[in-house]
């Protein structure tokens, strides 16, 4: 057996915790990666790894070793990098994790578009709502939505993400208007499961002061898709950021309301974990993203107009319409 593959091999096992994953991850069979690991062991005479049915501890030995490899490989790629950054053309693989809703709606162009200007990079998508942990699963890069706290992981923050109060016209011709959040209490509302707030819908309004409103819930779904076509179809009132729900915006088939007031706004991120010299292929697909996604967003623009529209022509307010958001770089609480 190589001697590379074998420490690549135990590398993956330890990052991942668990010889199935890894040997999932590595598309190689569970006992491969087994052998593999025995015969390092043998031919170092240590013990680099406590096995049981259920757990996998790595030794004293086996900590050390593994640093050791980590920063090898580290600079192996380090030198075919620099080798290929050289011959201008970017190749190799390049895994990426993205949300369903965001992913497919805005991401399948930019993925399509990047394919096609660097041809010899081979792309790996996983369209999940699930939160990733890019170093265990193996990611190079993936795009996230959040207001991201400090940990280990690099961020590039693109565009903000604003989410909007809506509902269709026959909805409010039916049942009326809110005028001011408390008001939802009386209507129908549809939740997005996988929110960290649930059913209490926290805002912010025009004088600076923060609230929360508890809503009742008429539906409740974990992908953005099956709420807005409810709504559309005037099941209740949503709250959903600007990238699920423009395109009803534009042909009006939702209507943008409560819009003096800001509901949670996050970000979008590319985030990424730190190496002393990133893949070139990382690099320049992140910056693919931020040439090609703007602030404000595209996706911001006919909410912007149906809200000025709305209020004579001139923004309600002008927090809630894509005021410019730097972008940074910023760090990431999960992995």
């Amino acid at each position: 057996m190589d001697r590379l593959t074998e420490l690549e091999t135990y590398v993956r096992v330890v990052d991942s915790g668990n010889i199935s994953r890894a040997a999932e991850r590595m598309g190689v069979a569970k006992s491969a990666v087994s052998r593999r690991l025995s015969d390092l062991e043998r031919r170092l005479g240590a013990q680099l790894l406590t096995r049981t049915t259920r757990q996998l501890t790595v030794t004293d030995a086996g900590r050390e070793f593994y640093e050791r490899c980590k920063q090898l490989l580290a600079d192996m790629e380090e030198a075919e990098s620099a080798v290929a950054d050289s011959h201008g053309a970017l190749r190799g693989r390049l895994r990426i994790a993205a949300p369903v809703t965001f992913g497919i709606s805005h991401l399948v162009p930019l993925l399509t578009e990047f394919m096609r200007l660097h041809p010899e990079v081979q792309i790996d998508v996983d369209f999940s709502d699930r939160h990733v942990n890019l170093i265990e699963d193996g990611f190079d890069v993936a795009v996230r939505i959040g207001n991201l706290q400090d940990s280990s992981l690099i961020a590039r923050r693109m565009a903000p993400i604003r989410p909007i109060v809506c509902a269709s016209p026959e909805y409010l011709r039916r049942h009326g208007e809110p005028e001011v959040p408390g008001d939802l209490v009386h209507h129908y509302c549809m939740v997005y499961t996988l929110s960290a707030h649930g059913t209490s819908w926290p805002y912010e309004a025009p004088d600076g002061s923060s609230g929360e409103v508890q809503v009742p819930i008429r539906a409740a779904a974990n992908t953005g898709e099956l709420l807005r076509e409810a709504a559309i179809q005037g099941e209740g009132i949503i709250l959903e950021p600007t990238f699920t729900i423009y395109e009803a915006v534009r042909r009006g088939a939702l209507v943008p309301i409560l819009t003096d007031y800001r509901w949670n706004e996050l970000a979008l991120h590319a985030v990424y974990p730190p190496t002393r010299r990133l893949a070139r292929r990382v690099r320049a697909f992140v910056d693919f993203l931020v040439d090609n996604i703007s602030d404000p967003p595209y996706w911001d623009q006919p909410v912007n107009a149906r809200i000025a529209e709305r209020s004579g022509g001139i923004p309600r307010n002008d927090r809630a319409c894509g005021a410019p958001w730097g972008t940074t770089i910023g760090r990431d609480s999960h992995g």
